[in-house]
């Protein structure tokens, strides 16, 4: 693994010892997009919790962020050849916390757009993935469930910011349709995924939302108490950080990737290098929302990946190919780790008062080290906290 630079290092000391890197001046632009129940201002940092409600503040606009669900007992389920239950991982997993960055980056234009939307669907846990065997007392309990996107568009905003608003919409509208029960609950997402990039890449048409030329990438998290759902079209990513791996749960869509590559050449079409592999040497990924004028070669459909959480997962980073142009999932990982970790401990201890959640410090941090190695594009960053929250220790003394 390539080492950290030295002046990356220095960063992560100077937020051992609480000084955050200043953003103001490269944060020119912020996309994000709430589902509405309940109307608040928020922050970019946000907490989902099970326990207490949504919360959460944007800085540079409002927003309506939706009241969760009270929540759902613990489940807990059978297993046929024992007679004691088996506690179920979705158990200890009563909230999340999550920060995000936008920013224009190098770049003349913003095409990024991010959604975060809490308990945009409400769903029994057997349609999750979660306490499926028979006799789980807490199956049909209802729990919320949580939605994360990031949208990098190209040839202009205007699919992207569509995508925004919209996407997690149709996904819920697309689950809800009437569906043979019996087809079980991974293939009823995996359905409902791809008709739901489907649905929108059409909406992008029939709307007018932009010309033909215009697309975008789409890198989406679904996520529950037990399962942590992704899906992607083009080179957005999502990205897993578990004990100490880091885990890519999904796969960039690029045209020179061996069975997209093939694809592509089956339908007629070529993939030129022209600073770097591109469809006819025109656009750098295989799959996308939008881009018709590309048709049949640069597809809608997303691939699905479906990951049941455990007591070692740490966190989530879904980004931009802004941040992974110029980072690797290991070092994103590395960071993401120790940050987590450090301020987990302070704040343990009493002595992190600085207002900014773990995930959020995480995302700023990423951010800043993209741009310090100077990523050419705009970056987007959402960072979702796994591990519930601790209280600190009744006897923790803060410094003064």
């Amino acid at each position: 693994m390539e080492p950290l630079l030295e002046e990356e290092e220095q960063r992560l000391d100077r937020v051992d010892s609480h000084h955050e890197p200043d953003l103001t001046s490269i944060s020119s632009s912020l996309s994000s997009v709430f589902s509405a129940v309940d109307s608040r201002s928020a922050t970019s940092s946000g907490d989902i919790s099970g326990t207490s409600g949504s919360s959460g503040e944007i800085l540079t606009a409002d927003a309506v962020v939706p009241r969760l669900l009270e929540p759902a007992p613990a489940c807990e389920e059978l297993k046929a050849t024992v007679t004691a239950r088996q506690k179920c991982v979705g158990r200890n997993n009563k909230g999340v916390t999550w920060g995000f960055t936008s920013v224009i980056g190098r770049q003349r234009e913003m095409e990024d757009a991010v959604a975060v939307v809490p308990a945009f669907m409400s769903l029994t846990c057997d349609h999750v993935g979660g306490c499926t065997a028979p006799g789980s007392r807490t199956s049909p309990e209802i729990s919320p469930i949580h939605f994360f996107g990031v949208y990098d568009g190209h040839g202009g905003s205007q699919v992207a910011k569509f995508c925004g608003e919209r996407m997690h919409g149709v996904i819920a509208e697309e689950w809800d349709r009437e569906v043979d029960e019996s087809c079980g609950w991974q293939r009823r997402w995996e359905v409902a995924l791809s008709t739901s990039f489907e649905r929108a890449d059409s909406e992008v048409v029939t709307v007018a939302v932009a010309p033909e030329m215009v697309g975008s990438t789409a890198a989406i998290v679904v996520l529950s108490g037990c399962q942590i759902i992704a899906s992607n079209c083009g080179d957005s990513r999502v990205v897993l950080c578990r004990g100490t791996e880091t885990i890519a749960l999904t796969v960039d869509q690029k045209p020179d990737r061996q069975d997209e590559l093939m694809r592509i050449e089956r339908e007629g079409g070529r993939v030129i290098n022209w600073n770097g592999a591109r469809v006819f040497g025109v656009l750098a990924m295989s799959r996308a929302i939008g881009d018709r004028y590309l048709r049949p070669w640069v597809i809608p459909v997303p691939e699905v990946t479906f990951t049941t959480r455990t007591d070692d997962d740490e966190c989530l980073i879904i980004a931009s190919d802004g941040l992974w142009d110029v980072m690797s999932n290991e070092e994103a990982g590395q960071v993401a780790r120790r940050l987590l970790i450090r301020r987990r401990r302070r704040a343990l201890m009493g002595e992190v008062d600085d207002g900014v959640s773990p995930a959020q410090a995480v995302a700023d941090n990423l951010t800043a080290i993209a741009i310090g190695r100077s990523s050419c594009d705009n970056i987007s960053v959402i960072v979702v906290d796994l591990k519930p929250k601790r209280k600190s220790p009744s006897n923790a003394v803060k410094k003064r």
